[in-house]
């Protein structure tokens, strides 16, 4: 006799984003490394020319695919940012931000105890303002390729 495992059920999100680097940021950051790993070089006479570029090139691309890892969703009644949910009873707006409404938002008015999620190279983003009295973040801001689909994912979701 074998236990069954418990099934699994994996919602469909209504709306999922990956915060990638946009595509020119790679072969500018790799140039950038490849002429640092030969200022390196230069530096140093006694070091075989392979090594600059096998330690340095390799830290960048990890680099790089780290800074890309993030992800927002609205999936199973919850705003997920990476490690970061929110169940979406607690919302009580959206506001979709373009490049500088987001600008705005995170400038010198901004509420010290926000949650934010910005990447520079993604000019727009989203406004969740909260209705938690259990919770002193008064909004989350994050970026967002598509911040009209991802405000009314949110929106839809609270139902």
């Amino acid at each position: 006799m074998t236990p069954e495992s418990p099934a699994r059920t994996t919602a469909t999100p209504a709306y999922s984003e990956r915060l990638t680097l946009t595509w020119w940021i790679w072969p500018v950051s790799l140039l950038v490394v490849a002429i640092l790993a030969f200022e390196i070089l230069l530096g140093f006479h006694g070091l075989p020319g392979w090594v600059p570029f096998a330690v340095l090139i390799p830290l960048t691309v990890a680099g790089m695919i780290w800074t890309s890892r993030i992800r927002v969703a609205v999936t199973g009644g919850e705003f997920q940012v990476d490690d970061a949910r929110l169940p979406v009873e607690f919302v009580k707006d959206v506001v979709a931000l373009d490049s500088e409404g987001k600008r705005e938002a995170l400038g010198v008015g901004a509420h010290p105890l926000a949650f934010v999620i910005q990447r520079p190279w993604i000019g727009p983003a989203v406004q969740v303002l909260l209705d938690d009295p259990d919770d002193p973040t008064p909004y989350w801001i994050v970026s967002t390729r598509h911040p009209v689909e991802l405000a009314t994912a949110l929106l839809k979701a609270r139902g």
